[in-house]
């Protein structure tokens, strides 16, 4: 049943997308994500309806504005289809209930700062602690406990210091971002930030060996390993499920 509702979600999922690219693109020019409508950011052109669609209108267009054929990045198609599956996998492991909508927006969260990360190098306040304190009020009035504040206390404290400690490798975006990963997962958090380790090590370690001692320069965006690493937390199980 949940397998059903969740292809459903697929559509409604892809449109979400879609409003994150515009998110992701508006909030780090501080500039409003309601008005005016999607343009091309070099010609100025209002977008069409029709070249408005999420993944359609890019794979029609072969990533390129109709007004003047600038290369539109791909990051706009990825950012959709990845929230499709992600807002779908949210519907398939939790079915229509509140857990899904707070695992839905908790996912839309993470892509949003992915993306500004990336592109960036900014994790927003403007997404991250309304994210945060949405989820903090919604998963406290789902399972009352103060576990969810003290997991995003403990995983910020904990990124602070690294912070602290090494002030070029870890930003306060990554310590507000460690925020909302725990009052998501609750003491869980512990695991996304040690797999978000484990995965940034190998990338870390490929720019050492490419850029020699010119890599301390090298800025790699920590945000969407620690978003690899809740994701990894909020469905692993759910995976690990497929292949027993």
């Amino acid at each position: 049943m949940n397998a059903a509702l969740a292809v459903f979600a697929l559509a409604p999922g892809l449109a979400l997308g879609s409003f994150l690219n515009v998110v992701a693109t508006r909030i780090p020019l501080r500039r409003s994500v309601i008005k005016p409508r999607s343009a091309c950011m070099s010609c100025g052109n209002e977008l069409a309806w029709y070249d408005n669609i999420p993944l359609a209108s890019w794979l029609v267009l072969r990533g390129r504005c109709r007004s003047c054929g600038t290369h539109i990045p791909a990051r706009y198609p990825l950012v959709e289809l990845v929230t499709a599956v992600l807002v779908a996998g949210s519907v398939w492991k939790f079915g229509l209930s509140g857990k899904a909508a707070v695992a839905a927006f908790f996912c839309l969260a993470l892509v949003a700062v992915s993306a500004t990360d990336i592109e960036h190098r900014i994790i927003p306040n403007r997404i991250v602690l309304p994210a945060a304190a949405i989820v903090l009020a919604a998963n406290t009035a789902l399972h009352p406990s103060p576990v969810w504040a003290l997991a995003a206390l403990g995983a910020a404290g904990f990124l602070f210091a690294a912070a602290l400690a090494y002030p070029k490798g870890m930003g306060m975006g990554d310590v507000k971002l460690a925020l909302l990963l725990g009052v998501a997962l609750g003491w869980a958090v512990l695991g996304a930030v040690l797999l978000a380790f484990v995965c940034v090590f190998p990338v870390a370690l490929l720019v050492l060996v490419r850029d020699g001692i010119a890599a301390r320069k090298t800025t790699i965006p920590f945000g969407p390993f620690l978003a690899l690493g809740a994701l990894i937390i909020l469905f692993g199980p759910q995976l690990a499920g497929l292949t027993s």
